[in-house]
């Protein structure tokens, strides 16, 4: 008895030194004392269980100090908390900018913290380059450029010494070279020797010096990635820009490789959303007119090949099958193999590579190699990635320098502990333009995304947009929408709304039926919504189908008659096109060929029909007149189509308690038809004021295949189920409406026409 009590006793005794968890002992928790930070606060990734993650959170302007986060391991924390020093909140501050050669730095202070601005002045006799003013901002950075005092008496102009760095080499001949040291404490990204060329420039890339806690900002990420990102990149030196500007273009030949880090180091949220960004990123992409060739992976220990660039050449796989997989791949479908191999998943890409170059040379030789990896760059194994990036780069060049155009490589450092020394190793280096960019987070680079698609230079192709509902933020409905007008038309004794669709930057797509024949150009108001920075020109006339006749049909008995409700109008300047007002795709052109990238040979109407009006149930969409009131003014309806479309007949005759014959008489195969239910799916319908608007599809691109004219029932004004009322479009593939709408819109004398096949 006496042994079990002192056993008892001495078990009690031990269980008093260790945690416990909802009553129950657990020798793998954290210890929840000294954590706190002055300042602001902390977060944990799974409570004080092992393998939690506790990160630091400081307001803007501040940063975690000494540690930005602890992990949790074998009931203890790493790194292990302490009084000495105390975990705070510091003030962040910039990179010393008294380093300015030939001048003097305005205030002088032994720290520059955020908000603090500085002026530059050259001492006689220098001319200054760069920004006089800069401001130190929250994320650790300068604003503006480098101030620069020299004489420019040199073949090579000064290239200068960012705040936080030292300078050797003060001689810019050709040859010269000059290198560069950061601060103690400061990362030094960029080229640390730079050499002058025969040309008159440096190479490499200017150095910056970052703190452990600076970062990029969206803003900057999108200015410096130089809108770059395109379906094919040609070299293009526009004035005013140094070094190079990628651009949209046709013809070109273009290999694409990502690679995403799925290593344990990588949070699974930012896993999954660095999977959004990269298939909103290859959608981008796919809605221009030459489509790149892919190879996706996704490494951890080992590398997984989500597409083979090679594969996709073949035809193997497709842009949507890449979609799906990486829909499908799971962040713990690495398995337990959860380190970071950097290295293979660059060997991966040098392979593929190799391989493209060992099948054609001579179309290698012509082909872009862009090559993008997310990584926060902290490599447990695999060894050194960087010799393996510099055999990819002679493997491009192929022993012409010339040939660094071929290749980009960049890199996007995400989140609080990425390596920026080691990932700089691993991207192009060029005077003028950035390839590797530190973000705090996945939502960051989402943010940038629709401004490295930068649309700038291709802004006369059809039907782009941006998604309403973005990855980390909400794009505006004109961007979203830029193709949309609003036309308010007044008549003598009241006012008609309707909706138009910009089609060439001189002509608007509505309905006839909008118009009264003694309408004046002048009493039409043309509005685009949400964009007051937009202003229309004013309306030249307008145009309703020859054919058009509300009352043509009276004598059967139909009081109202909508075939061939179509009209434009024609502006009396063409607008100026942008990335908030471009046109929308209509059938039956080379443009929206090339929208659709299909071959010249399926250049027809017919064709399109086909590729656009597929099933018998076509997924499209059309616009509601209450755009400024709507979260996302975009309905949804189905295109019926066959047998479907009987049953729009069959409906017309139980509302309008009509006979067959006189449905037919007023539904004839000029209109497509939408609503009603199938397949557990509802139409949205239209109401008054939606008139004149497109019934478009999505592919790639957004493709207008109908304008809307008239329905069964008006139950947005007096109610019913919207179930039991159908709308009418007028159908863009009728011959008819396609002789008028060539007639006006493929004229050649006219600002910007259409081909029509």
């Amino acid at each position: 008895m006496q042994s079990l009590l002192l056993w008892t006793s001495l078990f009690l005794v031990i269980l008093s030194h260790f945690p416990f968890l909802n009553g129950a002992p657990s020798l793998s928790q954290c210890p929840d004392n000294y954590l706190n930070i002055t300042g602001g606060k902390y977060i944990l990734s799974n409570s004080y269980n092992a393998g939690s993650i506790l990160r630091y959170i400081c307001p803007e302007g501040f940063y975690p100090y000494p540690q930005k986060k602890r992990e949790c391991h074998r009931g203890q924390w790493d790194p292990k908390p302490s009084t000495k020093p105390v975990q705070v909140c510091k003030k962040v501050t910039c990179p010393n900018p008294n380093v300015l050669v030939n001048g003097v730095v305005i205030p002088v202070k032994s720290l520059y913290y955020v908000n603090d601005t500085t002026t530059y002045r050259c001492n006689s006799d220098y001319t200054f380059r760069g920004s006089e003013t800069r401001v130190c901002q929250v994320n650790g950075k300068w604003s503006g450029g480098t101030p620069i005092c020299s004489h420019n008496t040199d073949h090579c102009p000064d290239p200068g010494t960012p705040p936080g760095a030292s300078r050797q080499g003060h001689i810019f001949n050709i040859d010269d070279k000059v290198t560069y040291t950061c601060s103690k404490n400061l990362k030094l990204i960029g080229s640390k020797v730079r050499v002058c060329q025969d040309g008159g420039q440096w190479s490499g890339k200017e150095p910056e010096c970052y703190a452990d806690f600076a970062y990029d900002t969206p803003e900057e990420v999108a200015e410096a990635f130089g809108n770059s990102m395109k379906t094919t990149l040609s070299l293009n030196e526009e004035s005013g820009q140094v070094g190079k500007k990628i651009r949209l273009d046709k013809g070109g030949k273009l290999d694409i490789y990502i690679a995403l880090d799925a290593s344990d180091s990588i949070e699974e949220e930012d896993f999954n959303k660095a999977k959004k960004v990269i298939k909103k990123l290859i959608t981008k992409i796919s809605y221009y007119e030459v489509s790149p060739n892919y190879e996706v992976i996704i490494f951890a220990t080992d590398v997984t090949k989500i597409v083979n660039v090679n594969d996709f050449k073949r035809g193997k796989v497709k842009l949507a099958d890449i979609l799906k997989i990486l829909d499908d791949y799971n962040y713990d479908d690495k398995g337990q193999k959860s380190g970071t191999n950097i290295r293979k998943a660059y060997e991966n890409i040098r392979n593929s590579i190799s391989f493209e170059k060992a099948q054609n040379k001579t179309t290698f030789a012509e082909t872009q190699n862009i090559v993008i990896i997310f990584t926060d760059g902290v490599s447990n194994m695999g060894g050194n990635p960087k010799p393996i990036v510099e055999e990819i780069k002679q493997t491009v060049y192929d022993g012409d320098i010339n040939r660094d155009r071929n290749l980009d490589l960049y890199a996007f450092g995400v989140g609080e502990d990425t390596d920026k020394e080691k990932i700089d190793e691993w991207v192009t280096k060029r005077d003028g333009e950035e390839h590797f960019f530190v973000l705090k987070s996945m939502d960051d680079v989402a943010r940038t995304l629709d401004k490295m698609i930068d649309e700038s230079t291709s802004v006369s192709l059809c039907g782009l947009y941006k998604d309403y509902f973005d990855i980390g933020f909400k794009s505006t409905l004109r961007e979203t929408y830029p193709w949309m007008i609003k036309i308010s038309i007044t008549h003598l004794g009241g006012t008609a709304n309707c909706i138009g669709s910009l089609v060439t930057p001189s002509f608007i797509l509505t309905a006839a039926h909008c118009f009264r024949f003694d309408d004046k150009p002048e009493k039409i108001l043309l509005v685009a919504p949400n964009a007051a920075e937009v202003k229309l020109p004013e309306v030249k006339l307008f145009i309703l189908h020859p054919d058009y006749n509300i009352t043509a049909k009276t004598a059967k008995g139909i009081s109202e008659y909508y075939e061939y409700d179509v009209a434009l109008i024609q502006l009396k300047k063409g607008v100026e096109i942008t990335s908030k007002l471009r046109t929308i795709c209509i059938p039956c052109t080379v443009e929206t060929n090339r929208a659709l990238q299909l071959s010249s040979n399926d250049e027809s109407c017919d064709k399109h029909r086909e590729f656009l009006l597929d099933s018998d149930l076509v997924k499209a969409y059309f616009m509601s007149h209450k755009v400024e009131t709507l979260d996302d003014p975009k309905k949804n309806i189905q295109i019926r189509q066959n047998k479907q479309r009987d049953e729009c007949l069959q409906h017309a005759q139980d509302v309008l308690q009509i006979s067959k014959e006189n449905a037919k008489e007023r539904i004839t195969n000029n209109f497509l038809c939408s609503g009603g239910a199938s397949q557990n799916y509802i139409d949205d319908v239209t109401c008054k004021g939606d008139s004149g608007g497109p019934a478009f599809v999505e592919r790639n691109r957004l493709i207008q295949v109908g304008v809307i004219s008239w329905g069964l029932k008006d139950t947005c004004a007096f109610g019913g189920n919207e179930q039991d009322t159908r709308d009418f479009h007028i159908d863009l593939f009728s011959p008819q409406v396609q002789d008028f709408l060539q007639k006006y819109l493929g004229d050649g004398d006219i600002d910007t026409p259409l081909t029509f096949v």
